[in-house]
């Protein structure tokens, strides 16, 4: 009898297990398929995260954080509490400052679109919170939460046929994302959020990194970013047709 847990099954992900139960844990994926889909599920998420966020991880330490961590020594729990702030802040405002962005709070947009894409899209089991089935609850769900109207887009003309959405923790409140999948299982995240700081409406942008492109625009005092693995004219005509129905 297999007395593999879903424990087990990270475990192995991030190759924390010994040799003995590490085996267990590979015959019972050979006798059992969903499980073996959704580890490698999960082992195409750890490897897209690793894509976008090892680099950071690499860069060497500011001045400011430096100042920071000598404050936390000084300090110790205060200074501990500042050094977090200043390194969640440093990493944050560094990644995120490095294309060309009008506003703080439209820079982290396409990063937070990417990394949410990169997490769910991935997803056979429950790539959605909530199934196209129930897009009237949908809408109204994180419109609500978003405290403002919003319109789920309707994609077929395009291809794309709504899977669902769910409610995300963004940098500055809440934001949604609303899935999309081809006939060929290609998928496409929309993601939404308010923009915190003052914003103008801005004509699309483009974003890139490690297979991920992303369309990102301003409309409404909202921010949208149309993330995908397709070819930059395909992901623009895309993201057109999203644009026309939410105008």
């Amino acid at each position: 009898m297999d007395d593999i847990s879903e424990a087990d099954l990270h475990a192995y992900v991030d190759a924390e297990l010994d040799r003995h139960r590490r085996r267990e844990v590979e015959a019972h994926l050979a006798r059992h398929p969903e499980a073996a889909r959704r580890v490698a599920a999960w082992q195409r998420q750890k490897e897209g995260l690793h894509a976008l966020f090892d680099g950071v991880l690499a860069e060497p330490l500011p001045p400011a954080l430096e100042f920071a961590c000598r404050r936390n020594r000084e300090k110790r729990l205060w200074g501990a509490i500042a050094a977090g702030l200043w390194l969640a802040l440093g990493v944050l405002v560094g990644w995120f400052a490095r294309g060309e962005s009008p506003t703080p709070s439209l820079a982290s947009l396409p990063q937070e679109a990417a990394v949410a894409h990169v997490v769910y899209a991935p997803e056979v089991m429950h790539p959605v919170e909530v199934g196209a089935a129930e897009e009237a609850h949908l809408e109204k769900w994180l419109s609500r939460r978003l405290n403002t109207p919003l319109k789920v887009p309707d994609l077929t003309a395009t291809g794309f046929k709504l899977l669902g959405g769910r409610l995300l923790p963004a940098t500055e409140g809440p934001a949604a994302q609303f899935m999309y999948q081809d006939a060929q299982g290609r998928r496409l995240t929309l993601y939404v959020r308010v923009l915190a700081a003052a914003a103008k409406e801005t004509a699309f942008r483009y974003d890139h990194r490690d297979g991920v492109g992303v369309f990102y625009w301003v409309d409404g005092g909202l921010g949208f970013a149309l993330s995908g693995e397709l070819e930059r004219p395909q992901l623009l005509a895309v993201a057109e047709a999203v644009y026309k129905q939410l105008d």
